[in-house]
């Protein structure tokens, strides 16, 4: 989907908050509210809008930990990363899985509340998992940054 320098103005303040009235997004990037109605309407059919959310305080829910962890598979083969995309979802502590190139072949965001519950999950997990030769877990001591936003500025000119 193509998008010109007008989509990208309503995709950036839609990042920022997507309960924007309509009539003041369109006020924002300088369109009618008629056509900036149809163009986020385009946006979204178009695939490049694929969800709306409200992000969650996770204070609310105490004092969660956050785990970086690093899993090397056994083999290179198609079927067994297949498998383990496929079995990784069902876990709602992964908050966040890459299949990633170097050393590694996914890294994973895992958040719990402790560090048992983190035992509990790769003893019920990663561990049975024969296809893992190994992985390696980094706890996080601070976010530093965190955002959901995708970068959409551009130097080209539309």
């Amino acid at each position: 989907m193509d998008i010109d320098r007008i989509d990208r103005k309503i995709l950036m303040s839609l990042q920022k908050n997507n309960r924007v009235a309509n009539v003041d997004l369109a006020e924002e990037v300088g369109l009618s509210p008629p056509a900036c109605l149809k163009r986020v309407k385009r946006l979204r059919e178009g695939g490049a809008i694929i969800g709306d959310v409200s992000l969650v305080n996770p204070e609310l829910v105490g004092n969660m930990m956050t785990f970086v962890v690093s899993i090397e598979m056994d083999s290179d083969r198609g079927d067994v990363y297949r498998s383990f995309r496929s079995s990784i979802m069902k876990y709602p502590e992964v908050t966040q899985c890459y299949q990633i190139s170097g050393s590694y072949d996914f890294l994973l965001i895992v958040r719990v509340h402790d560090i048992q519950a983190y035992e509990d999950f790769i003893e019920g997990s990663l561990r049975k998992d024969l296809n893992i030769r190994k992985f390696h877990t980094s706890i996080s001591l601070r976010t530093v940054k965190f955002s959901t936003e995708v970068n959409l500025d551009r130097s080209e000119s539309d």
